[in-house]
C-alpha cells in the first residue's frame, strides 16, 4: 500500500468524526510528546473508548518510543514526482516557466528535474501539451501503523535527507483520520511538529482543540505568541499547558491571560516524570501530576465538543 497526500481532503461533519486534539508548541522540547502520549494512553484505558494516536512530528518522531506499538505495517509515503518521457519534449519550456521552485531545466529537448527542489505541485504536467512529463510515485518516508493494547497508533517518518515534511505530515494525518474512521474512534490525538511552519499548520488543521505546550522562559514566551497567532489565523480553539512551571516568572501566565487563552494545567519539575522519560515509559503511568493535567485537557476538549454540537442560537446565548 502506498500513502500519498491529496491536495485537498473533505472534512467529515463533527457528528461523523472523532474529537481531534492536537498538541503543538512554538518551540521544540516543551513536552508535547509527554502530554500527547499520556493523554492517548489515559483515554485508551477506558474500555468504552476507541482512541487513535498520530505522531505527525515526521522529522523527529518519538511517540513510538513511549507507547511501544506492535507495528503491523510500514506503507511508504510518496509524492508524485514529474519524470521525463523520452523523445516527447519539443523544447517549449512551458514546464520550466510554470515551476515556481526552479526545479525544472529544459536544455534543448532534454528535461532535467531536480528531485530536491520539486514540491510535487503538478503544475509542470498540467502545462505540458506534449505530455513529456508523467508523475511517478516517489517515496519520501514511511508510516508506522499498529497498536499498543487497545490504543491504535499511526506515525509518520521522513527519510533522512528529505526536506518534504509537509506532504509527509499530510499523509500521516490523513492515514490517522482514515484509521480513526474505520475504527469508529471517538478521539484522535495528534502529536505535531514544533514551531509554526507549513508542516505544523498541516498537522493542526482540522483540530477541535490545539493544546499549546510551553515553558516560562523568554524563548518559550516568544514562540508561544507565534503559535497562538497561528492558531487564531486558522480559526482553531486553543488552550495551553505550562511545563517546567517552577522556572522563570509570571510572564507566560500574564500573556495567556492577555490573549484569552485558557491555562489548563501547570507541571513543575518532577523526578517521576524524568525517570519515566529516561526509561521510555508513559509519564502518566508514574506521575499523578501528569494524570491530572491530561484529565483537565480531556475535560476541556469534551466541553468544547458538547458546546459545538449545540444549535448556533444556543451557542450564541451560552
Amino acid at each position: 500500500m502506498t500513502t500519498s497526500s491529496p491536495a485537498t481532503t473533505a472534512e467529515p461533519t463533527s457528528e461523523e468524526r472523532p474529537v481531534r486534539i492536537a498538541f503543538a508548541s512554538g518551540k521544540g522540547g516543551t513536552g508535547k510528546t509527554l502530554l500527547s502520549t499520556s493523554l492517548a494512553w489515559s483515554l485508551a484505558r477506558d474500555p468504552d473508548r476507541v482512541v487513535v494516536y498520530a505522531d505527525a512530528d515526521v522529522e523527529e518522531p518519538n511517540g513510538h518510543l513511549f507507547l511501544a506499538p506492535k507495528v503491523t505495517s510500514r506503507p511508504p509515503i510518496t509524492v508524485p514526482l514529474p519524470t521525463p518521457v523520452p523523445d516527447r519534449c519539443t523544447g517549449a519550456k512551458r514546464c520550466e516557466a510554470a515551476c515556481a521552485f526552479h526545479a525544472i531545466l529544459v536544455v534543448g529537448t532534454q528535461v532535467l528535474v531536480d528531485q530536491d527542489l520539486c514540491h510535487a505541485c503538478g503544475a509542470c504536467t498540467l502545462v505540458c501539451t506534449d505530455k513529456a512529463l508523467v508523475e511517478v510515485p516517489f517515496a519520501i518516508g514511511a508510516l508506522r501503523v499498529g497498536a499498543t493494547g487497545r490504543l491504535a497508533f499511526v506515525g509518520g517518518e521522513l527519510d533522512v535527507g528529505q526536506a518534504r515534511a509537509t506532504p509527509a505530515v499530510d499523509a500521516t494525518v490523513a492515514a490517522a483520520v482514515a484509521h480513526a474512521d474505520a475504527l469508529a474512534a471517538d478521539t484522535l490525538v495528534v502529536d505535531c511538529p514544533p514551531g509554526t511552519s507549513c508542516a505544523t499548520m498541516a498537522s493542526v488543521r482540522g483540530a477541535d482543540l490545539v493544546v499549546l505546550v510551553t515553558e516560562p522562559t523568554p524563548f518559550g514566551l516568544h514562540d508561544l505568541r507565534l503559535a497562538i497567532a497561528m492558531c487564531r489565523a486558522m480559526g482553531l480553539p486553543v488552550a495551553a499547558v505550562i511545563n517546567r512551571a517552577d522556572l522563570g516568572d509570571g510572564a507566560v501566565r500574564e500573556a495567556l491571560t492577555a490573549e484569552g487563552v485558557p491555562l489548563l494545567a501547570e507541571l513543575a519539575f518532577d523526578r517521576a516524570i524524568a525517570t519515566a522519560y529516561a526509561e521510555g515509559a508513559v509519564a502518566a503511568e508514574r506521575s499523578p501530576a501528569v494524570r491530572a493535567a491530561v484529565a483537565a485537557i480531556a475535560a476541556y476538549a469534551a466541553a468544547l465538543d458538547r458546546a459545538s454540537s449545540l444549535p448556533p442560537s444556543v451557542q450564541r446565548s451560552a
